[in-house]
């Protein structure tokens, strides 16, 4: 199966110049906790996660009004829509992510994918596995 089956054609995103408040907002207002951060022309140039706010902006102290590109993940975990989902799930399970971009070869954005998105297809083996391997980075020694 490919990733352009099952993924998100239909993604909130936010600008680099944009305010973490607005972000966060947006988050809020469409019960989500990552946003593409993009360029005017989707161009995919970090993202964004209620935890990059927590501990980049709320345990730093610093005020609503900073810009995005000062709190994103510059990072981008992506796959293509043309992959698979064993690719996709290969990718989380290796930088340890529940959520992955889907962009086209220029980067640009044209969906998401979860791993609820994908347990809703693959065998629970296989998704258990994907978990497993995506929740060692919230393991404490």
């Amino acid at each position: 199966m490919l990733c352009s089956e099952i993924m998100k054609a239909t993604v909130e995103c936010v600008s680099p110049n944009d305010t973490a408040q607005t972000a966060a907002r947006r988050m809020r207002d469409h019960n989500i906790g990552l946003l593409p951060v993009c360029t005017s022309e989707l161009k995919v140039v970090g993202t964004l996660t209620d935890r990059d706010l927590t501990t980049r902006l709320i345990a730093e102290n610093q005020p609503g009004s900073t810009a995005v590109e000062e709190v994103m993940t510059r990072n981008v975990v992506a796959c293509r829509s043309t992959d698979t989902i064993e690719h996709a799930e290969e990718l989380m399970g290796l930088f340890r992510v529940g959520r992955i971009l889907c962009t086209d070869e220029d980067g640009t954005l044209v969906g998401l994918i979860s791993l609820s998105d994908i347990a809703a297809y693959e065998s629970s083996a296989r998704v258990a596995k994907t978990l497993k391997e995506v929740t060692l980075r919230e393991r404490h020694p």
